[in-house]
């Protein structure tokens, strides 16, 4: 049996202003909506996305446009597997990125220490990076509703990009310490 309900807006909003379309296609995208073609979007079914999905209707509503949405679920097993491949398709693809970023933190720790270059300065900087990567990462879980593939991998690579920092710092406490 088909149990998993979902909202549905559909809506539409004038061609100018761009920037105003733009904005409200990147609210929807940074909830986690699947878009199944232009102006036609889902999301799962929470008290929360019920709630931001009426005030976009009312953002739709003040661009001159029109915003219906609706709850339904997927006619059959095979139609509610698409969808769910679909949120999880956009989430890997997020975690791509991400795994992308973290091969780039790697490198840049590689870098400093291929040219010994072990500061506080440096090392704050780093832990910056991390930091954001962490944030990167949470947001990326609170929109994974349905369990991305690559959501373990994922944290992993945080975790050994933590473990790569951690080493990092202590090669920048042992520098700091010779030179005293």
């Amino acid at each position: 049996m088909v149990t998993i309900p979902w909202l549905l807006l559909t809506y539409k909003v004038p061609p100018e202003p761009a920037a105003r379309r733009i904005a409200l296609w990147r609210k929807l995208k940074g909830m986690g909506a699947v878009y199944l073609q232009n102006g036609v979007c889902l999301l799962p079914k929470t008290e929360d996305h019920v709630r931001r999905l009426k005030m976009l209707e009312n953002d739709v509503a003040e661009m001159g446009g029109e915003a219906v949405i609706l709850e339904t679920v997927a006619l059959d097993r095979g139609h509610e597997e698409k969808v769910l491949a679909r949120f999880n398709a956009d989430r890997d693809e997020q975690y791509r990125e991400f795994l992308g970023r973290c091969a780039d933190f790697e490198a840049e720790i590689a870098k400093e220490i291929a040219v010994n270059k072990f500061t506080y300065a440096e090392l704050e900087e780093e832990d910056a990076d991390l930091r954001k990567l962490q944030g990167w990462l949470e947001k990326i879980r609170k929109l994974d509703f349905y369990g991305a593939g690559l959501a373990g991998e994922a944290a992993e690579r945080l975790k050994a990009c933590e473990a790569l920092l951690d080493g990092y710092a202590q090669r920048v406490f042992e520098a700091h310490d010779e030179n005293r």
